[in-house]
């Protein structure tokens, strides 16, 4: 594991101190630059990490990208349970990219050995942010809920993820369209080229026809393709999504060929679909669990980052 997910998932960093305290940030988008700015002023009350002390800094992410890309890291203040940083940590994105994203903002202390302590964090939906605010405000810390590295929403070992909102909404009675949204892919691993040129193809089985095959262009020469395309099938009644699959693959794309890197199939599970056993209803307990929030809230965006699998 890189230091990145390490800090993010590792139980042993979150043990050993009460949250409690908050947070003073402001965020600003200047367009001009294509920069999100998190100007970071301070904290205060902290918990005390040792004896009556802490020496903290702030750490970001943009999610869902974990990488150490997506890391930014104030400097230490020491021996402060009111440190005061007066720092600004900078992404280079567009503001279309902002929608979906979540800035996780965490607090830690810093141990010379290396362990450092986990001291609150709070995550703000960047999609719902009012940009014309960027006076200060106070955030109050939040305790972390912790997950594994096999149930976190990107599996360290594995290919990579694929994110992907989805939803469905009524049309003309008695049928409806699922929407399909192909946002990005992240963390893939490199070819032989040191890259990959990536696509992502659809189909809504049990129809493998041509006419359910949907794809996304190719993206050339990048391991975090940014696709932002949008797939609409409709003349589906709530019933068949119970019995369907929306399988995604993912591709790299040759001059006379294309190679599958991997895959995410969204479903019940269930190992049959209209009564008859078929293989492709394999989902895993994530898939599973994006497939039932999806039939269960129609008309609203089910938004996930699921690691895609090689089988």
């Amino acid at each position: 594991l890189s230091g990145s997910l390490m800090s993010l998932y590792s139980e042993a960093e979150l043990r050993g101190a009460a949250v409690r305290g908050c947070v003073q940030l402001s965020l600003r988008y200047e367009a001009a630059q294509q920069e999100l700015q998190v100007h970071v002023l301070r904290c205060r009350e902290l918990a005390e990490a040792k004896k009556q002390r802490s020496d903290p800094y702030i750490k970001t992410y943009l999610l869902p990208d974990k990488s150490n890309r997506s890391k930014r890291k104030t400097t230490v203040r020491k021996r402060s349970l009111d440190p005061i940083f007066n720092e600004t940590l900078k992404y280079k994105l567009e503001k279309r990219d902002l929608q979906g994203r979540t800035l996780n903002v965490s607090v830690w202390h810093h141990d010379s050995l290396g362990r450092n302590l986990f001291l609150g964090e709070v995550e703000i939906a960047l999609g719902a942010w009012d940009w014309a605010n960027t006076s200060p405000e106070w955030f109050s810390l939040q305790p972390r809920v912790t997950c594994s590295p096999g149930s976190s929403p990107l599996d360290p070992w594995g290919q990579g993820g694929l994110l992907t909102p989805l939803a469905a909404g009524r049309a003309m009675p008695p049928t409806g369209e699922l929407h399909i949204w192909v946002k990005d892919a992240q963390s893939l691993i490199p070819l032989q080229s040191g890259t990959v040129d990536a696509f992502v193809q659809c189909y809504v089985l049990p129809d493998d026809s041509k006419g359910s095959r949907q794809r996304t262009r190719v993206v050339k020469r990048s391991l975090n393709p940014l696709f932002n395309h949008t797939m609409v099938y409709d003349g589906f009644q709530a019933k068949d999504l119970a019995e369907a699959c929306a399988e995604f693959t993912l591709w790299h794309h040759e001059a006379f060929s294309k190679r599958q890197l991997g895959g995410i199939r969204l479903s019940l599970g269930t190992g049959s679909s209209y009564g008859l056993p078929v293989g492709w209803m394999d989902s895993t307990a994530e898939e599973r669990q994006v497939w039932g929030r999806l039939l269960q809230q129609p008309g609203h965006w089910v938004e996930a980052l699921l690691p895609l699998r090689t089988n």
